[in-house]
This record gives C-alpha cells, sequence and structure tokens, in this order.
C-alpha cells in the first residue's frame, strides 16, 4: 500500500511478548561447539544480515532498482567492509525477526534492534549506532498544546503495532491507544480525524512527512532518547569486539555520521 508514500512502510516494531519466550531460548546458549562468530563469519566470507526490508529510510527496497537500500544497509556494508566479508541480506517479518536470529537463520540483525536491558538478556549487542526519539505526528491544522504523552488522556493515539511506542502509550492512562500494523494507514486515520495524533520514530517521521501529502506535520518529542545496535547471538566475543571496533572507526573517520547525514540530514550516530 503506498498511500501518500514513496514505499510502503512499517513502523519499527520491537521485541513481543512471545519473542522473548520459549522460541528464544537457543539465543540464551553460547555459540555452538564454541566457535566464535568472527572465525565463522570470517572462514565463509559472508555475514548474514537480517533486516526487515520494508521500513524506509533505514531499510526498503529502492522503487527504481528493486535492491535494498537505506540507513542500515549501508551500515551493514561498512561493517562488513572493515570485517572483509561479504554482505548477505535476509529480509524478514519483524514480528519474527529476533526469533530467526534466536534460531540461527542470519548471523545479525542491523535494523533498528532498540538495545535494552530484557533484549541483553537474551542477545548481545555492539555499541550503538544510531540514536533517535519517539515523536508525535499531529493533523496540520491541530491547536491543542500537545507536549506531552499526558496531554493526550482522552484523545486517540495511533501507534504501531507491537512497537515500543505502543507500550509507552498504554504506560499512560487515559490514552485511547489504536494500534496499526503499518504507518500509512495510521496517518491516513490522523489526516481523516480517526485518531487525534500518532507516534513513531523521530528520524522516521522526517521521512514520512517528506513523502507524503496529507494534511499532517511534526509534533512534539516524548520520551527518552533510544540506543540502536547490531543483534547478535550470546557466546561471541571476538565478533562483539570487531564489530565494535568497525563502528568505532566509523565514528573516527566520519564515514558514519557521512552515512546518517545522507539519509536524515542530521548525524543520528552519536548521542544528542
Amino acid at each position: 500500500m503506498r498511500t501518500g508514500f514513496a514505499n510502503p512502510t512499517r513502523p519499527r516494531r520491537f521485541l513481543l511478548a512471545i519473542a522473548l519466550g520459549t522460541c528464544l531460548l537457543p539465543a540464551l546458549a553460547p555459540a555452538a561447539a564454541g566457535a566464535d562468530l568472527l572465525d565463522t563469519v570470517k572462514a565463509r566470507g559472508v555475514l548474514r544480515i537480517g533486516l526487515e526490508g520494508t521500513y524506509p529510510p533505514f531499510n526498503f527496497k529502492d522503487p527504481k532498482t528493486g535492491q535494498l537500500t537505506g540507513y542500515d544497509v549501508d551500515v551493514a556494508r561498512l561493517v562488513c567492509s572493515r570485517l572483509g566479508v561479504k554482505p548477505e541480506f535476509v529480509s524478514t517479518e519483524w514480528a519474527a525477526i529476533l526469533a530467526g536470529l534466536g534460531a540461527g537463520k542470519y548471523d545479525v540483525i542491523i535494523s533498528q534492534v532498540g538495545i535494552t536491558a530484557r533484549r541483553q538478556q537474551a542477545f548481545d549487542f555492539s555499541q550503538p549506532y544510531t540514536y533517535s526519539s519517539p515523536q508525535l505526528i499531529v493533523r496540520r491544522n491541530e491547536t491543542a498544546a500537545l507536549t506531552r504523552l499526558e496531554d493526550l488522556k482522552g484523545k486517540k493515539l495511533g501507534v504501531g503495532q507491537g512497537s515500543v511506542f505502543e507500550q509507552q502509550a498504554k504506560a499512560v492512562p487515559g490514552i485511547e491507544v489504536r494500534s496499526y500494523p503499518a504507518a500509512p494507514e495510521n496517518l491516513q486515520d490522523l489526516a481523516f480525524g480517526r485518531v487525534d495524533a500518532a507516534l513513531n520514530d523521530s528520524l522516521m517521521v522526517a521521512y514520512l512527512l517528506k513523502n507524503s501529502q496529507l494534511p499532517i506535520r511534526a509534533g512534539a518529542r516524548v520520551g527518552a532518547v533510544e540506543r540502536m545496535g547490531v543483534a547478535f547471538r550470546k557466546g561471541n566475543p571476538k565478533f562483539q569486539a570487531a564489530v565494535d571496533a568497525a563502528l568505532a572507526a566509523a565514528h573516527a573517520d566520519g564515514s558514519l555520521q557521512r552515512i546518517s547525514i545522507k539519509w536524515f540530514g542530521v548525524d543520528a550516530s552519536r548521542a544528542p
């Protein structure tokens, strides 16, 4: 569905309850046979990367070429080049992406996975490569002062189904939370008055509004800054050190900053 957008989008969906249940128990075990992932990847010559593939501007298919592109894709290629291996992308529905990592369907996820204490019980993460915060989207003619989530008590708020934004909204009593599987439907309902505001990633909001003809605008940023990193199975200290070194070098020489500015117009690779 394209309505008002260059590409279909899917709001960033964070770990569903089941994703940290029994389906992810394999992720808690060390790497098979004691082999560090770095040795395995080097021997194979390929790093298998899980991503959603429908989440512009982070990772999506270029409508002209059909090839995967976006910020995450560029970061993945940068990391692979510094590890001396080739990237192999595996597009996966977000609801199953962490379970797929635990099952060994790919080596890492580079798809805006938030670093949280709960996820760190099941997976290891690289140092952060993206920082962003939740942001409201409102109708262009909105006059109410909506500067925090508490201002939406008694109102309807559209969020991504299974997202951290859904969790944040449901934690505030009095908000009628409406969950959507994709951003276009959410923003359509906002434009038509079916919800009073929407909540999404601040970096994605700029992209959504740039590519939408709907009468909506960016609202206030709400909530804490979030950190996103490369996720991989536990028990791979050499791999973790190598990925962190690759990202640190990319920070130092400005490569990561250039990728961020290319996609967002700002440097989102460093903490604000």
